[in-house]
């Protein structure tokens, strides 16, 4: 009985002992937890036990937190023996794993690379804020904006609820394949990112591109604006559009035999192909001399378009076509033109021939011909007088194989020297005593062609000269003229 006690009393002791050293091991493993106090602008809502993450996983947690002496948050956390000693180049930020939590934040690190790392970090030791990033809230945001901004951006978030009011369902089937856009999105810059020089070089031609619009922004308005008017008459013939869209599978399953039957003809053209090979050759000094002639036709082009179509007034080719039918109507007026019966009394000079002045400018032309008829008529006789009038500005007198003659005539008005007993016979020669013997007066009268003389005295069946048509005395009584009236002379 001795003996167990004994035993049992050396086993107690023993288990005691265990004890003792387990709970120094505890007590002394936790005082060399690593931990690290890191400098933040501001807490950004940190408190003690919050986690501490690496790349996702946990991998300490926030120990205490205090204020610094120049006012910064000192936070102190304690990182996994995973992750410890940590090495100079890592970062500490402060994230919101989530919107739904306000105050659950947790402290981020951000590990460097093994090309990069510095010095490992003692137990105890310091990031300073070069190496801590505070979290940004969305009040500190807003903060930075004026009254006005604030106010425009409620009025942004109230337009994008009655956007979304009542299609809520179609905006989360949109959202759907967001998702799968940002990812391809991402891989999208990151070949642009691969291949930098080929992106330079897009951004430095699409920079080209740009000034060269922004020199036409002329023409890139007109083709704006053109545009515009081509969908507003596309959106005006919807109806025809829907109805043609519709008959289009038709027509594109008729059009399948049409596309079979060109596979077989494609075969009958390679012979053609095949001999337009040698003429192709021989077509490329020509197509580098039509490539030349197409670049200076560029100018003409420009300037072609410009006399075609300018901006303004009445100052192209468009505008000349556009008053075309105005011309037309001017011209034409009403039709056939109606001239009137005009007037027989050549003292009323206030009724014009043709009072109706729509029938356009040929037909008041015509009417004025044609009422004009009466007045050629009558000067019709007086013609020889006309054209000996410009004969004399040619030459003075006539010449024949005898020589040269010439006529002079003085005139004066109501009385002309004349020779004695009227007009002489045209063989006999008066001589000079005897041409100016009398003053012949009252020659008021005279007919047409009186200037010239009677060729009935030679030829009496020749009576056009003087041209009396019924003017001449009729049964003594004095008409429109008098053929006795007439020059002296031979």
């Amino acid at each position: 009985m001795k003996t167990s006690s004994v035993i049992g009393r050396v086993a107690a002791l023993i288990a005691l002992a265990v004890a003792v050293v387990a709970v120094f091991l505890l007590l002394s493993g936790s005082d060399t937890e690593y931990e690290v106090t890191a400098e933040f602008e501001n807490a950004s809502q940190l408190v003690t036990g919050n986690e501490v993450v690496v790349g996702g996983a946990a991998a300490g947690s926030v120990k205490e937190i205090e204020l610094g002496p120049e006012g910064q948050a000192l936070v102190t956390f304690a990182v996994d023996e995973e992750y410890a000693p940590l090495r100079r180049g890592t970062t500490a930020t402060v994230r919101s794993p989530s919107l739904s939590q306000i105050a659950g934040r947790q402290v981020e690190l951000t590990l460097p690379t093994d090309s990069t790392a510095g010095p490992e970090i003692e137990s105890g030791g310091s990031l300073t804020q070069e190496e801590t990033v505070s979290a940004v809230d969305l009040d500190q945001v807003f903060n930075t904006l004026s009254p006005k901004t604030i106010k425009d951006f409620k009025h942004v978030i109230q337009g994008f609820a009655l956007s979304y009011d009542g299609v809520g369902e179609q905006a989360n089937e949109g959202f759907r394949y967001l998702n799968p856009f940002l990812s391809t999105s991402r891989r999208l810059f990151g070949e642009l990112t691969a291949d930098q020089t080929a992106l330079e070089r897009l951004i430095v031609d699409t920079s080209k591109l740009s000034g060269v619009l922004a020199e036409r922004s002329t023409d890139v308005s007109a083709l704006v604006g053109n545009l515009n008017r081509s969908m507003n008459a596309i959106g005006d013939r919807k109806e025809q559009l829907a109805t043609a869209i519709a008959r289009f599978p038709d027509f594109m399953r008729r059009a399948n035999t049409t596309f079979v039957n060109l596979r077989a003809a494609l075969d009958d053209v390679d012979p053609l192909v095949d001999a337009s090979k040698p003429v192709a050759v021989e077509l490329r000094p020509f197509l580098a001399k039509l490539r030349a002639a197409a670049d200076d036709a560029v100018p003409t082009i420009r300037d072609l378009d410009a006399i075609l179509r300018r901006r303004g007034d009445a100052n192209d080719l468009v505008d000349l076509a556009l008053i075309q039918p105005k011309l037309t109507d001017r011209a034409v007026g009403s039709g056939t033109p109606d001239c009137g019966p005009g007037t027989e009394d050549p003292e009323d000079l206030q009724i014009p021939a043709d009072d109706d002045y729509t029938q356009g400018s040929f037909g008041e032309a015509v009417c004025s011909l044609t009422n004009g008829e009466t007045n050629l008529e009558f000067f019709r006789a007086y013609t020889p007088e006309l054209v000996g009038w410009f004969d004399d500005f040619g030459h003075s007198g006539a010449i024949d194989g005898f020589g040269g003659i010439g006529r002079i005539e003085t005139t004066f008005n109501a009385f002309t020297v004349s020779t004695p007993g009227g007009l002489p016979d045209l063989t006999q020669m008066l001589s000079p005593d005897e041409q100016f013997a009398s003053l012949d007066t009252g020659n008021l009268r005279r007919c047409p062609g009186g200037n010239e003389r009677p060729v009935s005295d030679i030829d009496p069946s020749d009576t056009s000269v003087p041209f009396t048509d019924g003017g001449a005395l009729t049964d003594g009584e004095p008409g429109d003229c008098d053929p006795s009236h007439v020059q002296p002379g031979p």
